[in-house]
């Protein structure tokens, strides 16, 4: 998850290392790193009110995320007795890396089990609620699968691509704007391995 701004302003955590990697791969830093993206600084009571576990928890998780560099504390500080985080950056983008072994692989396979979660859930979401939605926003949906032919290079550089053009298209500050989560996945066909 990202949240609004220019396209110069972008910034990405870029995990190449097995601390930073093993410190995100848990479901609830991933929400509460998600949900700071999304809907901007917060306390860890409120994080926790939105998620239905204790402040303790969330808090314990909030001081992890920010050790590793993923969030840190908000500029502005409402009072001493509670702080305000905020994201440390706009988005998260990870891999694993030659010589990786079981720890960092099975890191890996956290994350991905928890965004396939939040793909499965905004779909069915969309299943059970689309024929409520206004004509504009049912032709704007899409699903779609692509079957092509690359290199290594060539899917390093359509993601990026596909990235700017993420950004270029976003309008946050249309009040007709809503958030709409995307995802890119890309794997092997059956049969085809490197």
């Amino acid at each position: 998850m990202v949240y609004g701004g220019d396209m110069a302003s972008r910034s990405t955590r870029y995990v190449e290392d097995t601390a930073s990697l093993r410190a995100i791969a848990h479901p609830l830093r991933l929400e509460l790193l998600g949900r700071l993206r999304m809907l901007g600084p917060a306390t860890a009571s409120a994080l926790g009110r939105d998620l239905g576990e204790s402040s303790g928890l969330t808090s314990y998780h909030l001081r992890q995320l920010e050790r590793f560099g993923f969030i840190e504390p908000a500029p502005e500080q409402p009072s001493r007795r509670e702080k305000v985080w905020r994201a440390a950056h706009e988005s998260t983008s990870f891999r694993l890396w030659e010589g990786a072994g079981p720890a960092e692989k099975a890191a890996v396979d956290t994350i991905i089990a928890v965004q396939i979660e939040h793909l499965l859930a905004g779909v069915r979401r969309r299943q059970r609620e689309a024929s409520a939605w206004p004509t504009a926003w049912l032709d704007a949906h899409a699903s779609s699968d692509m079957q092509v032919r690359l290199t290594p290079q060539a899917l390093r550089r359509l993601g990026e691509q596909i990235s700017e053009l993420v950004w270029e298209a976003e309008t946050p500050d249309d009040p007709d704007a809503r958030w709409v989560e995307l995802h890119l996945q890309s794997f092997f066909r059956d049969g085809e391995s490197p």
